[in-house]
């Protein structure tokens, strides 16, 4: 089979080459995949600079969602057949034509659904419906902010959060994306390269609190994002893409140092908190979970209630042009690649 391996980091245009690989085989606890597509989410990017620490050493196949149908299937698998099209989160190894996957994290979809809606549905609104569901637990009238509204999991904590009848802030970074924003809902829509998100969500909450802030971003935003907190807020923190925007590793360090320095003491006077996700992490651990979402997710897609965006489609052999759009910041909604 044909794989996408990153073989150095940096510059997409030199950092992945098309190579022969074997063709896997699933355990008794896991399908193979013949991929139709695979997503590509700011964790591979992270991974291509050499700053994401669980992705595997040189030369790797990147990757965490496909789409595709079921080639093979092990002994203890008996959710899904042979043939039937499925999406699954695959733990890396995505970039290939085929892809193993574990039994809890494949899940069968219609026929009707795009590649980039049915990947989008795999990592982006799997990530978007633990945040605000399961982790946030979104009320009526809850007053939330999500940072990157526009990419792919912004894009999906909005819609989740518009149908939890939240007031929605989000942030992003040219007024083409604000007036995405604008057409999908969001109320306050913030062009952080034109205004300070912190002073345009206080003059609109006065002296009110957020209840939740999603943010993916990382560094000086998750200082801001906690004195926007009210009693009961907390902020997720679930990414930092932030640090790839500079080179140097005192660069990194002061990505870090921005963040700032918190004590359990202040969460509790002030009845605030932090959470970080990783959901690579939560997959491995408590598979059981992100089955029961995955579940959700292509249910309220049937239903209407969600809608991915797809902000672009490319072929394999314009991977390094996908993975640069991604990094550029201007892409909106779900990046797929296709075989």
């Amino acid at each position: 089979m044909k794989a996408a391996y990153l073989t150095k980091y940096g510059n997409s245009e030199k950092a992945f080459e098309i190579r022969e690989a074997d063709k896997p085989k699933p355990s008794p606890n896991q399908v193979l995949i013949k991929v139709e597509a695979f997503g590509l989410n700011f964790a591979d990017v992270m991974a291509r600079l050499g700053l994401y620490k669980a992705a595997p050493p040189l030369p790797a196949i990147l990757g965490y969602d496909v789409v595709g149908e079921i080639e093979a299937i092990g002994t203890n698998v008996n959710h899904v057949k042979l043939g039937d099209r499925v999406i699954a989160l695959t733990k890396f190894g995505g970039y290939a034509e085929f892809a193993l996957a574990d039994k809890e994290v494949v899940y069968k979809i219609p026929n009707l659904f795009s590649s980039g809606v049915a990947v989008a549905l795999a990592t982006q609104y799997s990530t978007a419906y633990f945040l605000s569901h399961n982790m946030a637990n979104l009320q009526e009238n809850d007053i939330v902010l999500i940072h990157a509204a526009a990419g792919g999991v912004g894009t999906a904590l909005v819609q989740m959060a518009l149908y939890k009848k939240c007031i929605v802030f989000g942030t992003c970074g040219s007024q083409e994306k604000v007036a995405y924003l604008k057409k999908n809902g969001v109320q306050y829509p913030i062009n952080y390269q034109k205004n300070d998100f912190e002073e345009v969500v206080r003059k609109v909450i006065k002296k009110k609190g957020l209840d939740a802030v999603f943010d993916p971003v990382g560094g000086k935003s998750v200082k801001k994002d906690f004195r926007l907190l009210g009693a009961g807020g907390r902020v997720f923190s679930f990414g930092v893409s932030s640090m790839n925007q500079t080179k140097t590793i005192f660069g990194k360090l002061r990505v870090l140092w921005q963040f700032g320095l918190y004590h359990p003491l202040q969460f509790l006077s002030a009845s605030k908190g932090m959470i970080g996700i990783n959901m690579l992490k939560v997959a491995e651990e408590n598979p059981e979970k992100i089955a029961k979402v995955m579940q959700e997710v292509i249910r309220l897609t049937e239903e209407g209630i969600l809608t991915p965006h797809v902000g672009g489609e490319y072929q394999v052999e314009q991977l390094a042009e996908a993975h640069a759009f991604l990094e550029s910041r201007k892409s909106m909604g779900k990046i797929v690649v296709k075989w």
